[in-house]
């Protein structure tokens, strides 16, 4: 088995130690990756001695593996003397140097030989003979004050070491030399670290970080050879349904010639097994190494779940892992990875190498029990650990965050630089462009920068003045507003200093947070740190499908936002990590406007699976006589909706939900329903309400488990209830939808339209009639999830025989019938006669 690894990588898993501190570290990782125009400065001013972005490469044989270590050293030194050092830049050496009996030194002494390091620095003669000084550079950006640095991080100097071995072996050299360069992200002050090394100390220790990794990558190797064999016996575990074998087919083309493909599979067709099957098929033939099964909603992954839970059953060996949240999973009260108040936190990369081999070579499967189980036992952070298990994981649920928002992406997996041969399953892909449209987005709201500096501006002066020029930059783009009104929104071509402003500051509060952990007004600027990074990382990504807007909250705070309009460029960016993405829904109609939206190309696949249920089963009417319109809505036209839905729900007893346009207008509609229509001794009735709790949600649910009268719920288009829930088996006979579904109109919705109308497209559709349709057939997709179910899905609105709305309706809707408030009754009773007559 043939095993690629970078030199980063080896030594960031093998040397980590310490502490998770999120309270003064956050912009670490930033501050080391926005160093790249200082590495080029310093290598261009190095002179000629200096070789920059130097290749090194080795190549060893474990117990099963072929493995390369690979990677670049920031500089290679060659001179003709050795370096040129003050002592305190000198590190990893004794200078309680050998003294002879008279109390001098013995520079010829093999005790001397093997202590004396960089002595040169002393002015000190080397006691060797070489013609020429080789030293490695490795440079480090960093936020921390350079003055007060003792000792070059042990990670650092590790992955310096590693070039300065492989460079030694290659060259046959007798000892080398390792300079660490650090230098201030933006005072741009230099401070270096020297090393040297024998051949002996630095070959052995070497050979000692190759051979801690070793168990890693044979154990890891062992697993792979299991799993393939298993995926190559591995058999669809049921009988194909009508149409399931050619998206199997179509799912395993795709990725063997490594294209996206968009899918549009009503309830029935077994999407998930479908996609699953010969994306695992694929892997075992070597196109792809690891699956992503991404989703919206956890329920989503909870069916994920349960088809490799059947595929295992029939003898596949898969790792696997669902991430859950870092607030869900984490052990304390609140998710502060502060390791003062945390013992979890407190030394977890100490402990941290040691569950995780323990886990991954005992266990196949890390649901979250398992993970809270072992991470007790060793006392680590269960969503880290839970990230790191994810390397050793064949195939891992999550949300689409932990792919797609800039914010919050696994680094392991896609950080700058990194490739992948991944395979990425796209579940419920209709949800991906509005959240996509979410993360691609930020904004500063400048009562936020207020509320942080008062609360800094007696501790932390300098940032409370950053906060200020800030501040005056909000206040000039408010004035710029002129007469607009609080709800109106002010599209602006560009924001002014305020960028360069906001970038100061977030400078000075990384410095900031570099020295402190904590103190007066710590937490409320390291929130404000967070909420400025987020802005500028999508300033850094503005381009022609963005918007740039101001306007005031329903609160009356003001804020300058970047809306993403279009999410494909962002979306087909980080799509390119993987080998082939398939995206598929129950509802992806009209299927070209989500192929443009979430980053297909023109040679990208689409394939319409066709409904495997009867529709016999179902009676699907449509209202010519009621409208949702703002314009008609009046106590007659709710009262009108109240009755329709009774005359519907009254001809069977059974479970029946109402999916109206907003909460506003449902309550109306369940109010009159409860004064004028509802029968307390043969009815029931439960309404969802806003933000409701996952127990509260899960309570509503078991309404519709063990209910044996009528029930009618009220729920929201678009909400919580509106897809995802899966009532099967008759739990749910009826799907009453109020409305076309279409979002509200004005505010962003119109920046939608506008943009979409100038690039040719009609922005109306994209906009409103698009989103909207999709909510009414993942409502409607709520009813009929067996082969035995039965049941009527009612459109009430005269909208939907427009034939702007009929012609995005899915094909099996093709027979639907218009009704009216005073024959809906009997054609809804006939349908129920004709399935008891079947019966």
């Amino acid at each position: 088995m043939d095993i690629h690894m970078s030199v980063r990588s080896l030594v960031e898993f093998i040397y980590r130690y310490g502490d998770i501190d999120s309270t003064g570290s956050a912009s670490t990782e930033e501050s080391m990756l926005a160093g790249a125009r200082i590495h080029r400065k310093i290598q261009s001013m190095a002179g000629s001695s200096y070789r920059a972005e130097y290749a090194l490469s080795y190549s060893y044989e474990s117990r099963l593996c072929n493995v390369t270590v690979e990677g670049r050293a920031d500089g290679l030194i060659i001179e003709d003397t050795p370096p040129e050092m003050e002592p305190d830049q000198i590190t990893d050496m004794q200078m309680n140097l050998p003294v002879d009996n008279e109390g001098e030194t013995d520079p010829q002494s093999e005790e001397s030989k093997n202590e004396i390091d960089t002595v040169t620095a002393l002015g000190i003669v080397l006691p060797w003979d070489t013609d020429q000084y080789v030293t490695i550079d490795e440079i480090k950006t960093t936020v921390r004050s350079i003055d007060r640095m003792e000792a070059p991080d042990p990670v650092h100097l590790a992955q310096a070491k590693v070039y300065a071995a492989i460079y030694l072996m290659a060259e046959d050299l007798p000892e080398i030399y390792v300079r660490m360069t650090y230098v201030h992200q933006h005072t741009e002050e230099t401070r270096y670290f020297y090393s040297r090394y024998t051949a002996e100390e630095i070959i052995g220790w070497f050979n000692d970080t190759l051979e801690a990794m070793n168990k890693w990558l044979d154990m890891q190797a062992e697993w792979t050879i299991k799993r393939q064999d298993s995926i190559a016996e591995l058999e669809f575990p049921f009988e194909y349904r009508s149409g399931q074998r050619q998206l199997v087919e179509y799912v395993y083309n795709t990725i063997y010639h490594g294209r996206k493909l968009f899918i549009e599979a009503p309830t029935g067709t077994g999407k998930t097994l479908s996609v699953l099957f010969p994306a695992l098929k694929s892997m075992g033939e070597g196109r792809g190494s690891r699956l992503f099964y991404l989703t919206a909603r956890t329920i989503a992954r909870t069916v994920a779940e349960e088809a490799v839970a059947t595929l295992k059953d029939t003898g596949l060996k898969l790792k696997n892992i669902t991430l859950t949240a870092k607030e869900k999973i984490c052990f304390m009260e609140e998710a502060e990875c502060d390791p003062k108040k945390c013992p979890y936190a407190k030394g977890h990369y100490d402990r941290v190498n040691d569950c995780l081999f323990d886990m991954v070579s005992h266990e196949e499967s890390y649901p979250r029990t398992l993970i809270e189980k072992y991470a007790e036992e060793y006392e680590v952070c269960p969503f880290e650990l839970s990230l790191d298990l994810s390397l050793y994981s064949d195939c891992i649920r999550c949300d689409y965050n932990y792919v797609f928002d800039p914010n919050a992406y696994l680094r392991r997996f896609f950080a700058e630089g990194r490739e992948g041969d991944y395979l990425f399953l796209i579940d419920e892909a209709h949800n991906l462009v509005d959240r996509g449209r979410d993360m691609y987005s930020a904004s500063l709201v400048k009562e936020e920068l207020m509320e942080a500096r008062r609360a800094c501006s007696e501790y932390q002066p300098r940032i409370a003045r950053a906060i200020e020029k800030c501040n005056k930059d909000m206040l000039e783009i408010k004035k710029k507003r002129g007469n607009a009104g609080t709800d109106e929104l002010v599209v602006m071509g560009s924001i002014g200093e305020l960028a360069g402003h906001v970038d100061k500051l977030r400078m000075l509060i990384t410095e900031y947070l570099s020295d402190h952990h904590d103190g007066p007004a710590h937490q409320e600027i390291v929130d404000l740190y967070f909420k400025i990074r987020d802005f500028l990382n999508i300033y850094d990504l503005l381009g022609e499908d963005y918007c740039i807007y101001n306007a005031f909250t329903p609160d009356q705070d003001f804020y300058v936002k970047f809306m993403c309009i279009d999410p494909a460029r962002n979306l087909r960016k980080c799509m390119g990590h993987a080998r082939s993405t398939i995206l598929f829904s129950a509802t992806l109609l009209p299927i070209q406007y989500y192929k443009s939206l979430l980053g297909g190309k023109t040679e990208d696949y689409e394939v319409y699976a066709e409904s495997v249920f009867d529709r016999s089963n179902r009676l699907l009417i449509q209202a010519e006589d009621v409208t949702t319109r703002y314009t008609e809505r009046s106590e007659l036209s709710y009262h009108k909706m109240a009755e329709y839905i009774h005359r519907i729900v009254s001809v069977k007893k059974g479970n029946y939900i109402v999916f109206a346009p907003s909460y506003s207008y449902m309550n109306r509609v369940a109010d009159i329903y409860m004064a004028e229509f509802y029968d307390e001794r043969s009815e029931e009735v439960c309404i969802q309400s806003g933000n409701m709790r996952e127990r509260e949600r899960e309570e509503f649910l078991e309404h519709f488990r063990e209910n044996l009268t009528t029930l009618v719920g009220f729920c929201v288009l678009g909400g919580i209830f509106a897809e995802g829930i899966d009532l099967r088996d008759d739990a749910l006979i009826g799907v009453i939808i109020l409305g076309t579904g279409l979002p509200q109109v004005g505010g962003e919705r119109d920046l939608l339209r506008s943009f979409f109308d100038s690039n040719g497209q009609n922005g109306y559709d994209y906009a409103y009639s698009y989103p909207g349709m999709n909510r009414v057939q993942q409502a409607a997709g709520r009813l009929i999830r067996t082969e035995t179910d039965r049941g009527i899905i009612a459109l009430l609105d005269s909208r939907f025989s427009w034939g702007s709305n009929r012609r995005m309706f899915p094909r099996e809707w093709s027979d639907v019938r218009t009704v009216t408030i005073n024959n809906v009754s009997d054609i809804v009773e006939s349908f129920w006669n004709k399935c008891y007559d079947e019966i």
